[in-house]
């Protein structure tokens, strides 16, 4: 956990918290509809299962998190940039995450010509989405580890 918290007004927090809260019912909602299509046709609990760890598969790989989170926090940065602010990763391991974003469809690989040619990553359309729907988690378990506090 990042020290000191990050010390938030309290009526800021507690927007926060009604944020979650709501992304929570919105949730509960969508999870209630693909749920009555469960048990109907070729659906199941099963093939949910395998359609939704299949869907988050991305996020599974090391060094995946840091990069998007890096991306969606501070916006485009050139390779070194990144590679200075993601502390133990590989410039090998770095370029390769990056090309499999990209392949996803999360990154964007922007290229300007030079001299010299100059490389931006940026989230693309689908990645800032991701960004956005996983905020909510993400400020939750801030919240629930103490990096995130009201005053």
């Amino acid at each position: 956990m990042p020290k000191p918290p990050m010390s938030i007004p309290s009526e800021k927090f507690s927007a926060i918290e009604n944020g979650i809260s709501s992304t929570i019912d919105h949730g509960k909602t969508i999870r209630s509809l693909l749920a009555k299509h469960s048990n109907q046709g070729p659906y199941n609990a099963e093939w949910e299962v395998e359609a939704a760890v299949e869907a988050l598969h991305v996020f599974a790989s090391r060094w995946t998190i840091e990069i998007l989170a890096t991306l969606y926090i501070t916006g485009p940065r050139r390779f070194n940039e990144m590679k200075n602010m993601l502390s133990g990763i590989s410039s090998r391991t770095l370029s390769d995450k990056l090309r499999f974003l990209t392949e996803e469809g999360l990154v964007l690989r922007l290229v300007t010509d030079g001299p010299p040619v100059k490389v931006n990553y940026e989230l693309s359309a689908h990645g800032m989405t991701c960004g956005r729907l996983l905020s909510p988690l993400v400020a939750h378990l801030k919240m629930v580890a103490g990096s995130v506090v009201s005053d």
